[in-house]
């Protein structure tokens, strides 16, 4: 009769893991907002996060704004994230194009006055359809708003312009007495290059 072989112990991989508190950027609280796990806190580094404006601020509004956030930094159990970007979801942006309307967009390069570069969109909805030369004015006069924004702005207060709808608040006002406006909103916002440590301590 054959022997039964003892089965050799199996390490269970959840029990080394280690779980770790999802915090948010200082500018937005430090609220904590999900968990994840690992059992090398290094390769949560990088690791990207989504959570809704609504979600943080409990105001249902807000639920159509997406911020995006990356884990830079672990201490004891808690990973902290930065702000990276922020986009409205695609339902909202459904809603907001009508018929016999235009939809006026930019895609631009800016840098804040501590030296973020970011690329925003910036977007004018019209209350009826705009010709081609208003709409290039349009746009153009939308352009010099964010970029003038952007330059008198650092980093923290350009984020919070651009999420909250102080930005575009201000395009709305500046830009209505070019062509009636329905609607001016920041469709996206994308961090693209941070400034060395050097740049920034000076």
């Amino acid at each position: 009769m054959a022997k039964a072989k003892r089965g050799q112990r199996k390490v269970d991989g959840w029990k080394s893991k280690q779980w770790y508190n999802i915090v948010t950027p200082d500018m937005m609280g430090q609220q904590e907002i999900g968990e994840t796990f690992s059992n090398e806190p290094e390769q949560l580094l990088g690791r990207v996060i989504e959570v809704t404006l609504g979600d943080l601020t409990n105001d249902m509004s807000k639920y159509n704004v997406k911020l995006v956030l990356k884990i830079d930094q672990i201490g004891g159990d808690s990973a902290y994230t930065k702000f990276i970007g922020h986009e409205l979801t695609r339902d909202y942006l459904r809603s907001l194009i009508k018929r016999q309307t235009s939809m006026i967009t930019a895609n631009l390069d800016v840098m804040t006055k501590d030296g973020y570069k970011f690329r925003v969109k910036p977007t004018c909805f019209t209350v009826k359809r705009a010709r081609s030369s208003q709409i290039k004015a349009i746009r153009q006069y939308m352009t010099s708003i964010v970029q003038r924004r952007a330059r008198e702005s650092d980093f923290n207060t350009f984020v919070q312009d651009a999420v909250l709808g102080k930005l575009s608040a201000q395009i709305y006002r500046d830009v209505k007495s070019l062509y009636p406006l329905r609607r001016v909103e920041i469709l996206k916002s994308h961090v693209l290059t941070e400034p060395s440590v050097r740049e920034a301590a000076a």
